[in-house]
């Protein structure tokens, strides 16, 4: 058995990746999937909060409140999100 990573293929490459570039197809996935839960759990909470009656169309106060809902989330997601970096920074700092 030969060793971790050698049957990825790289396109064109000669069949063989290294390290630093399956660590970045990674963070490209992680990131991906982040993006994706964060966009499910919007949808699911805003539609909660904003839709009393689901039916075929949206009347002008739920596209109003969908809007401002994703808007607000977007935002305490964005801040959540600094504040979880810088905090990682210094502590990454410390060490």
């Amino acid at each position: 058995m030969e060793g971790f990573g050698s049957d990825f293929s790289a396109g064109g490459s000669g069949g063989k990746m290294d390290t630093g570039t399956i660590m970045e197809q990674v963070k490209v996935q992680i990131a991906v999937a982040n993006a994706q839960e964060l966009l499910q759990r919007m949808t699911d909470k805003c539609f909660k909060k904003c839709i009393g009656k689901p039916g075929s169309t949206l009347d002008n106060s739920e596209q109003k409140c969908i809007a401002m809902c994703m808007d607000r989330y977007m935002d305490s997601w964005n801040i959540v999100s600094r504040t979880y970096n810088s905090r990682l920074q210094r502590e990454r700092a410390r060490m």
